[in-house]
């Protein structure tokens, strides 16, 4: 009989332990729900963030063709990304070279200090493709045709695949923007009528390669050039002037401004208010 009133101890002990474990998850859920909700609600500009943005690529990453010398298309886009409430300050790292082609950016990439910048950023852009196209002009000149730049494009896209592959190994949570070709050549090759569908093929081509990652996207600005009544080229005929390089700014801004923009802010409000460390 004295056991009983040990068994009803331990009985009115393991109930108290239930019902207040119970109550401390009742009390926690909604704190819980409530923060998701604020999260939620609360919008990106409420921490405005830093961006760090990497620009790699030929002459119109380097901006040949800018009046002022201060980076092509990169100073107008800094400034658009900037107006944005969720960017306090953009920070670009200028790696652009004239001249290069494809298997030269891809040897550039892998250099420590632009491996470095490239795994610090948030934005990475490429404008590639040209000298490329370049390359089977000059080598074929004298008897230029359509099945010279077909024997080239297989080989282009996997360079280009192999290029963003690379970004993307180093920083998977980068937005990351292959810019396209334009066609500069039809004032000097007028009489080549299908230079447009060779660029166009080009374009193609990095198009395929970014459809298969989803935090890249390809921005075609041949129509910008092609379509103008303005003169939009550089006195060499090739490269952008000040007005091209501000539409082609225009342009990636334009993809830029709504969902990869939102993600950067989330992604910086997780990672504590607005700074990327």
């Amino acid at each position: 009989m004295r056991k009983i009133p040990f068994l009803c101890a331990m009985l009115l002990l393991l109930t108290s332990c239930s019902i207040y474990g119970s109550s401390d998850k009742v009390m926690l859920n909604p704190k819980k729900e409530l923060a998701l909700e604020l999260k939620k609600s609360i919008p990106p500009s409420f921490f405005p963030r830093k961006l760090r943005v990497v620009a790699a690529g030929d002459s119109l990453t380097e901006g040949v063709g800018d009046s002022r010398r201060r980076g092509g298309y990169l100073p107008y886009l800094a400034v658009k990304l900037e107006k944005d409430q969720s960017v306090k300050e953009v920070t670009v790292r200028n790696y652009g070279v004239s001249g290069n082609r494809t298997d030269q950016l891809l040897g550039r990439l892998r250099q420590p200090e632009v491996d470095a910048e490239i795994k610090k950023a948030d934005i990475v852009l490429v404008t590639i493709g040209g000298n490329d196209l370049m390359k089977v002009i000059k080598q074929n000149i004298d008897s230029l045709e359509m099945d010279d730049f077909k024997a080239e494009l297989a080989d282009y896209q996997t360079r280009v695949e192999s290029i963003i592959h690379h970004i993307d190994t180093l920083n998977p949570e980068a937005a990351i923007v292959l810019i396209g070709v334009y066609n500069p050549f039809f004032v000097w090759f007028s009489d080549i009528k299908e230079m447009d569908e060779v660029v166009e093929g080009w374009n193609k081509a990095g198009e395929a390669v970014i459809r298969k990652y989803d935090n890249a996207y390809f921005v075609g600005i041949q129509d910008i050039f092609q379509e103008s009544k303005t003169n939009l080229l550089y006195t060499d005929k090739f490269h952008p002037n000040d007005k091209g390089y501000r539409l082609i700014a225009d342009r990636v801004y334009a993809s830029l401004e709504g969902k990869p923009i939102k993600l950067l802010a989330d992604r910086a409000y997780t990672a504590g208010k607005g700074e990327k460390n």
